[in-house]
Order: structure tokens, then C-alpha cells, then sequence
């Protein structure tokens, strides 16, 4: 036992005196409590009442204080902050840096650095700061703020600023506390304003964020701020030409040097392919990506946003303190709440400027009355000696007059009486306080109109803010929906691989053994064994996959159109089947059996064909007592494309002794279904948007832009589309259109009916004069286009319309004719009213006839339709089982109408596979074969 110990220490009957000692761990309990609320409270998360963490409001409260309308000096104003905040001058003036360059509540001047490129910012003795207009007319009201004593006690400084304003939303706040976080997106300066607006009129906000840095972004998902929610941001890249590609604006949360940095990174692993990388940004960002010889821009476009910065996930978190505790809030919540705190300061304000009125108006007409009655002459408050003698003179004096008045006369009113100098006294003016009293007492009426209207005085208060400072405030980030990037389509081929069919290894590292294909370092690989197993594994520099190896290729998730050609040999029965079938998902290096899993089975023939070939093959049997003929041929045309673990139809139940290609296949599947996707402007097979129709071969798709400029593309899903496209379909090189423009060297409006060329792809050609001020009116693919012309006709400036078929106007000529001129009058307006694809005028359009884009005049609520094609037996066929439901039977015309409207409102279904001659079949009893002479089996 310690020496230390008293004898009051000392344990009595098992109770230990030693209670009063607290221990260690509870120590640090208590203090990281205590570190933890002050981090969460007063450092890195805003107030929702201001939107600022505790450094910005001293900042700006430093500011207001040291405000004479000149600029100040960083370091100047850095120190005067030092008195309110007890962290060092670095924290402050980095954070004064960032609310300078948010461009809302400081005015700067010098190099404040910049967020898109990075930059920093000057040393605070050379850059200086001072209240922009904006932050003097909403962030501060002495008499509204509520004040507590700084950290030492020796200045009071605002709890939190009266802000009449969304800033937190407008400004956006990141920061990281103990045990959570905060990560609160910036939003449109005019879009917060209308949203708040419509919350004092009753309805929800739903806001989407927008960035300084500009870019695209898919706000799909934002979930309104909360934690789960996620935008994606894009740069905007445009297509300078086959070579070039340009990055004009950049992803929120990035720079330009650091984007550039993860392009150069995505080149050097072989993610893309670039010659050389130029960053020309000053005001405007540009970056210039130089694309290598042989390389796709619009594949590389997309590489760009799965391998690089030039697409970023930003995941919110909207955390705010409110009544001293933090809590998670959606943005449309907390725009709500800022809405109805400005309109509870705005009511604060008017009350507080009602009682300056009253109180106004109260002293006026005391010393009008104290002046006009004589009080100062009367002899009682000539002799009084003191001031509670006078004060009670001037309460009996005034006592008749006390009901004019809306409050009580204090002492300290008639002590401002009394020290009015004489002279004010004897010059006072009568008239001038009765009119002065008269204005006060409007205004008053003015401010209680206010107080009893407080929702529309708000509501002029919002829309006072956008007129005011709304100019150049415009949303600068385009909302989008993306699609998403798969990297395996994208990725370049940067990888060599090898087989070793053998041994079992497939790999880029094998350099000595068999040369498969180039690919990338993330695709998967997929490889057919000969005992008919297969599997998918990712590529490595060696890996075993399995001996004899009879095919290996890049897989294709979800590849619908490779079709795989089997034949092989059951290892039990002997039985030969054959089977045509598509790999569409699978696991990763997972083996899968294609036979009937028996032992000894045997791939006997195998063929991989991109789009569905189907060959004939020679089949030679084994010589058979029974056999009558040793060989015969085999179309795999006539077998069923069907999943992967279907048995197969039997061949022949003999031995068979080789295999041989007779004749190379043509493809068994039809042309591939394109759509147009408005919305993402991408092309898709999964019927999303506007039908082009099938695609096979070179077929090529036509675009056409409102600068009068045509392109043809393939029909690679990976294409981009430009906005200013205004026509998209399928390529006919035999359609004719008909074109109206305005020639800028004549002044003329311009006719044409031409068949576009059929130009190299991505070679864009004008269909107008490159004449300036030339310009495309309008486009029409139809037969029988109609327009309407509003024109000017003689001297007296009569206006007339005139309907034109464009048809009877012009013959097909030339794609580089001027054309016809439309009309020899002033023509003041064209607007397309109809479009018929029958030879003959039809009094109502079909609707998938629209297919033109005006760009002048278009007329209200035209759309386009566009379905594919319906066979006409199916149709007719349809129509009959209709009529024969309706009685009486329709005449002759309403019948060809319905067929019409059955064209144009079914969609196709989709072709099912030319169903096999031979079937599946399981064999029970061996005595009920029998065989024919091609070695064919049958049952009786």
C-alpha cells in the first residue's frame, strides 16, 4: 500500500473513498464530446438561417465594419477578423479567398486566382475586397441581428446574419466534421429566386444544381440533395473536325490542369489514343485533344467520359446546423425554410420601421403642442427648479392632450422637450410639421398594407432581387441525361492477345505462340474447348482456360446477333446433334457445358458468326452395313437459334468421320432495328425514340442541320449527335426532298427538289448557298409538301396568303441547284402546313408522313410519328377478323383507311428465327429407330 494514502483514503467496510477521482477514459469521453460539438457548431457546417460556417459570417461582419464604400486590403481586413476569430490568419483569409471567387458578396480586386484553372490566389497585401452592392441590400439589418460576445469577450459580433436570401444554396458548402460531413451542391441565382417565389405561393421547389465551370449534367438521380443522391457532371466536348476534339467547359470539382493531367494518364495506359494535348485556356476554357491517325472521335468522346475527368460523380449531402444541432435536409426543404425566414425578417423589418414612423409622428406632435400651447412660457415650468417639478407641469399641461397620442409620455420624452434649443423654438414651423406628420402618417398606412400583404411584399422583394441583380445570372450548366459508358465498348485496343491451343493458355504475354486479335486490357475473352465447354475470363498476360482450345474472340455482353454453329458428338450415346445458339451473359470463369455433359463428349464442328450466318456443311459418315449413303449435306438455315443449354436436334446416330464447309452462309437474322433517342441524342436497338428502320450492311443515317449543311453517318450506336441537327432518318439515296431557303447574294427565297449524294461518311455538305446570310427556311422529305406563303403584292403593300405545292413549282434537279424562286412578291413569312406522301392531295396527313423540322414559323404542336413497317397480308388479315365482328360490314373506303391506320399505329413484331425441320427428342426404346439413307433417324 502507497505511503501516499491517508487514513480518510483508506477503504472502510468495503467502500472505496477514492469516488471523487474521475477516470481516464471518461476524461477523453467528455473532451472529444465537447472537440466533436465545437467542430460540428462553430468550424465546418453551415447555419441555415445565413448559410455560413462561423469564419465566413466574421469575414463579412469585418467587412460591414470597416465598409466606407472604398476597397479595403485583404490583410487589413484579415486582421480586424483576427479579434473575432480565435484560428489563425491562414484559415481566414482562405476562406475569404473562396467567397471572393463565388462572385456574390465580395467585389474583388487584383488576382483572386481561379477555380476553373486552379490558380491561386495573391498574397492578401495585394489583393483587396470590399461589400459588393448585393451583400449591403440582403445580408445585413442591425436591428434585426442578434449579438453575443466574441471569443475574448472584448466585441460582440452576430449570432447569425439576417440574410434575406437563399445563400447556402446559391453559394453551395463543403466540410468535414467529426463524425460527419457536409457536401451542399450551388443552384441557379434566378431559379432559386422563382422556386421561392412559388413556395410563398404554395407550391414545392424542386431544384437542380448548377455550376460556375458550366458543363452537362444528368440530375436524375439527385435525390434533392440527401445522402444516396448523386449528378452526374460532364465537360462539353465538341468535334472540331476528324482530328480535333475541343473541351470548352469542364466538370464542376475539377480544373483544367487537373483534367488534363488524367487525360494524359488515360493515354499512357492505353485507355485512348491522342497525338498531343494543347491547353489554350484565358477567359474561356479550351482544351485541344489532337486524336492519333485511324482513331474515331466519337469513340474516343466517349473514352474520354469513362477513363477520365472529364466525367465526375459528385454525391451530396445536405447537412445544416439548425436550433444548435445538425440535421439533414433536403434542398427543396431548405429552400423552404429560407423563403419563410425572409419573409419573417421582412416582417420584422416593416414592424421595426412602423414603430420609427409612430415614434416619429408621437415627438412631432408633442413639441408642435408643447411650441403652439405655450408650455415653455408657462410661469409653473419657468420656476420649477427640477426635473421632476417640470415633469409634472408638463403631465398636467398635457394631460388634455393625451389621447392624441398612441402611447404614453415618458420622462425621457419631455427631457428631449426641454433640451431643444430656444432658437429651434421660436423658428418652428407649423405648417412644415403638419405636412411632414402628413407623409408619415401615408407611410405608416403604406407599411401596414405591407405587414397585412406579407406574402406579396415578399414576393416583390424576390422579383425587386432578379430584376436587380439577375442580369448575367443565366443557368450555365445544360441539363442532360446521360447514357451510361460502357468502358469495354470504348476502350482501345491496346493489348495483343495469343492462344496456345494445345497447352491450354490464352494471354498477352504468350508473344511466341498463335496471334488471336487486339483488345483492351478490360475486356473479357471467351473460349470454346473441344470437349464442347466454354467459359469467359478477363484478360491477363497468361492464364489456363483449358486444353484444346477451337475458338477464342472478345465477348460481347448481351450479343444478341453472334450466333455460334455447333455440331458434336454425345460421348455416351455416340449420337451426333447439332444446335445453333447465342451467348448473352454468363459468369466470370465459370465453365459451362454445351453437350449433354456425358463423359468423352466431343465438338465434332464449330463456327462463330457475327451476324447470324448460317452455312451448309458436308457431313461424311463412317462406312455402316447399314448405311446406304456415306454423305450428306447439312443447312444450318434450318435449325432454330435457341439458348445455349438446349440438347441440339439429332444429325445422325452413326460415327461420323469429318466435317467440311460446303458453302459459306448468308445471315438468318434480320436487319437491326434503330432508333433515335432525342433525349440523349444517341441511337439505340432497345426502342427508345423516334424509329429509323432497319439497318444491315452500309446502310448509312442522314443528317441534316439548320445551317443548311448535310452529313451521313453509319449506324454505330457510339455516334454522337450535334443539337443543331434538325433532320434524322435512314439514308435512301432515291428520296426525293424538297428544300426552301434564302439566297444571300439574290435576297430571294429559294425553291429545290433534289436527292441527296451520297457522300463519304462524316463529310459534311451544304445543300445552300455559302453566300452570306444564306440560310435553310425549311425541309420536307414528303411527296407532296404544302406550304404557306404570307406576301407582300404591289405598291399599295396588299398581304396576301398564297398555299404552294412545292412539288408543282420545281422539278428534281441537282443537289447544288439554287432552285426556283418561290414567290415573285416580298415575302414576309413561310410556314410548312402540310405533307402528303400519296401522289394524290390527301385532306389529312398520316402522321408518320411529318418528317421535316422548320426552322421559321413551324407550326404549333406538330409531331412526328415514325413506325416501322407492318406486312400488309398481317394487316388486311387483322382488319377482316375486326369487319367481321361489325355489323353492317364497312364500305370499301373505310377499309382501305383502317389498313392505313394498322400501317401506321403497329409496331413490328419482332421476326422469329425460321423454325427448325428437325426437333428435339429423347429416345426411349432403341427397337423404334430407323434409318434412312442420309444416316438420318426417325421413329415409327
Amino acid at each position: 500500500m502507497s505511503d501516499d494514502l491517508t487514513p480518510k483514503d483508506m477503504p472502510v467496510n468495503g467502500e472505496d473513498r477514492l469516488h471523487n477521482v474521475t477516470s481516464l477514459d471518461g476524461l477523453y469521453e467528455n473532451w472529444f464530446l465537447d472537440y466533436a460539438s465545437y467542430v460540428i457548431l462553430d468550424r465546418a457546417v453551415p447555419h441555415i438561417n445565413d448559410g455560413l460556417k462561423p469564419v465566413q459570417r466574421r469575414i463579412l461582419h469585418s467587412l460591414k465594419e470597416m465598409d466606407d464604400g472604398r476597397f479595403n486590403k485583404a490583410a487589413n481586413v484579415i486582421g480586424n477578423t483576427m479579434k473575432y476569430h480565435p484560428h489563425g490568419d491562414a484559415s481566414i483569409g482562405d476562406a475569404m479567398v473562396q467567397i471572393g471567387q463565388k462572385n456574390l458578396l465580395i467585389d474583388c480586386q487584383g488576382n483572386w486566382g481561379d477555380p476553373v484553372t486552379g490558380d491561386s490566389a495573391a498574397a492578401p497585401r495585394y489583393i483587396e475586397a470590399r461589400l459588393s452592392k448585393f451583400a449591403l441590400d440582403v445580408v445585413f439589418n442591425a436591428d434585426t441581428t442578434i449579438w453575443q460576445a466574441s471569443y475574448d469577450g472584448r466585441n460582440k459580433e452576430p449570432i447569425t446574419l439576417p440574410v434575406k436570401f437563399p445563400l447556402l444554396l446559391a453559394q453551395g458548402a463543403e466540410g468535414i466534421a467529426v463524425g460527419l460531413a457536409t457536401k451542399i451542391l450551388p443552384h441557379n441565382f434566378i431559379e432559386l429566386l422563382d422556386a421561392s417565389i412559388e413556395v410563398l405561393r404554395g407550391n414545392r421547389p424542386n431544384l437542380v444544381p448548377d455550376f460556375s465551370t458550366g458543363g452537362m449534367a444528368d440530375c436524375s438521380a439527385y435525390n434533392e440533395g440527401q445522402r444516396g443522391g448523386k449528378v452526374r457532371v460532364r465537360a462539353k466536348i465538341m468535334e472540331r473536325d476528324k482530328k480535333t476534339l475541343a473541351i470548352t467547359e469542364i466538370p464542376f470539382t475539377t480544373t483544367t490542369g487537373g483534367l488534363i493531367d488524367s487525360v494524359i494518364a488515360a493515354n499512357d495506359k492505353g485507355k485512348i489514343k491522342i497525338k498531343k494535348i494543347e491547353d489554350n485556356t484565358a477567359k474561356d476554357v479550351e482544351i485541344i485533344i489532337h486524336l492519333a491517325p485511324g482513331i474515331s472521335p466519337d469513340v474516343t468522346i466517349d473514352a474520354l467520359y469513362a477513363f477520365t475527368d472529364c466525367e465526375v460523380s459528385i454525391s451530396p449531402n445536405t447537412c445544416v446546423i439548425q436550433d444548435d444541432k445538425p440535421r439533414f435536409m433536403s434542398v427543396n426543404d431548405m429552400l423552404t425554410e429560407s423563403t419563410y425566414k425572409t419573409r419573417d425578417l421582412l416582417k420584422m423589418e416593416l414592424e421595426i420601421r412602423l414603430k420609427e414612423l409612430m415614434e416619429k409622428i408621437f415627438f412631432s406632435s408633442l413639441l408642435k403642442i408643447f411650441i403652439q400651447e405655450g408650455m415653455y412660457k408657462h410661469p409653473d415650468y419657468e420656476t420649477s427648479s427640477t426635473f421632476e417639478g417640470v415633469v409634472e407641469v408638463l403631465n398636467r399641461l398635457f394631460e388634455p392632450f393625451f389621447p392624441q397620442f398612441y402611447r404614453t409620455i415618458l420622462a425621457e420624452d419631455y427631457k428631449k422637450l426641454i433640451d431643444k434649443p430656444m432658437s429651434s423654438i421660436t423658428r418652428f414651423d407649423f405648417k412644415k410639421t403638419d405636412e411632414q406628420i402628413k407623409n408619415l402618417q401615408e407611410e405608416i398606412k403604406q407599411v401596414k398594407h405591407h405587414l397585412k400583404h406579407i406574402i406579396d411584399y415578399t414576393i416583390a422583394w424576390f422579383e425587386k432581387l432578379k430584376e436587380k441583380y439577375g442580369k448575367d445570372r443565366g443557368r450555365k450548366t445544360e441539363l442532360r441525361t446521360f447514357d451510361r459508358v460502357e468502358a469495354a465498348q470504348v476502350a482501345l485496343a491496346n493489348v495483343k492477345l495469343y492462344v496456345n491451343r494445345e497447352d491450354g493458355f490464352i494471354g498477352s504475354g504468350l508473344k511466341k505462340d498463335e496471334f488471336v486479335c487486339d483488345c483492351s486490357d478490360i475486356d473479357e475473352i471467351i473460349v470454346f474447348r473441344g470437349d464442347g465447354r466454354f467459359s469467359v475470363t478477363k484478360v491477363q498476360d497468361k492464364v489456363f482456360v483449358g486444353k484444346d482450345i477451337i475458338h477464342v474472340a472478345v465477348f460481347k455482353k448481351n450479343d444478341e446477333r453472334t450466333v455460334y454453329n455447333m455440331i458434336y458428338k454425345d460421348g455416351q450415346s455416340g449420337i451426333a446433334y447439332i444446335k445453333r445458339f447465342s451467348v448473352t451473359g454468363v459468369t466470370r470463369d465459370k465453365e459451362y457445358d454445351l453437350t449433354k455433359g456425358t463423359k468423352a463428349s466431343k465438338t465434332l464442328y464449330f463456327t462463330a458468326n457475327p451476324n447470324g450466318e448460317a452455312e451448309i456443311v458436308n457431313i461424311a459418315l463412317k462406312p455402316h452395313s447399314k448405311l446406304k449413303k456415306l454423305q450428306f449435306d447439312e443447312n444450318f438455315a434450318e435449325i432454330g437459334i435457341k439458348g445455349r443449354n438446349s440438347i441440339g436436334n439429332i444429325i445422325t446416330k452413326y460415327p461420323v468421320k469429318k466435317i467440311l464447309l460446303k458453302t459459306k452462309g448468308v445471315s438468318t437474322l434480320a436487319g437491326r432495328k434503330i432508333w433515335y433517342d432525342d433525349i440523349l441524342k444517341r441511337l439505340n436497338a432497345d426502342g427508345r425514340g423516334k424509329y429509323l428502320g432497319e439497318f444491315d450492311g452500309d446502310d448509312r443515317v442522314l443528317n441534316i442541320f439548320s445551317n443548311g449543311v448535310y452529313e451521313l453517318k453509319n449506324f454505330d450506336l457510339n455516334n454522337h449527335f450535334d443539337d443543331k441537327m434538325i433532320v434524322i432518318e435512314k439514308y435512301d439515296a432515291e428520296k426525293v426532298y424538297a428544300a426552301v431557303h434564302f439566297d444571300g447574294k439574290s435576297k430571294n427565297y429559294m425553291v429545290k427538289r433534289f436527292v441527296f449524294d451520297n457522300t463519304a461518311i462524316g463529310k459534311q455538305t451544304s445543300i445552300i448557298s455559302e453566300e452570306s446570310g444564306s440560310k435553310l427556311v425549311l425541309i420536307s422529305g414528303a411527296a407532296q409538301p404544302v406550304v404557306k406563303v404570307e406576301q407582300v403584292k404591289g405598291k399599295g403593300g396588299i398581304v396576301e396568303q398564297v398555299e404552294l405545292n412545292l412539288t408543282d413549282l420545281i422539278d428534281v434537279k441537282g443537289m447544288k441547284a439554287m432552285g426556283n424562286r418561290l414567290s415573285a412578291h416580298i415575302v414576309q413569312k413561310i410556314e410548312l402546313i402540310a405533307e402528303h406522301d400519296d401522289e394524290e392531295d390527301v385532306p389529312d396527313p398520316a402522321p408518320d408522313t411529318v418528317e421535316a423540322t422548320e426552322i421559321i414559323e413551324t407550326p404549333a404542336d406538330k409531331t412526328t410519328t415514325d413506325l416501322p413497317p407492318v406486312a400488309d397480308a398481317e394487316i388486311e388479315e387483322e382488319v377482316a377478323e375486326e369487319q367481321e365482328e361489325i355489323t353492317p360490314v364497312e364500305p370499301e373506303e373505310k377499309k382501305e383507311e383502317k389498313v392505313k391506320e394498322k400501317k401506321q399505329e403497329t409496331p413490328p413484331e419482332p421476326q422469329a428465327d425460321k423454325p427448325a425441320k428437325k426437333i428435339d427428342f429423347e429416345i426411349t426404346n432403341p427397337d423404334d429407330i430407323d434409318i434412312d439413307d442420309k444416316g438420318q433417324l426417325g421413329l415409327f
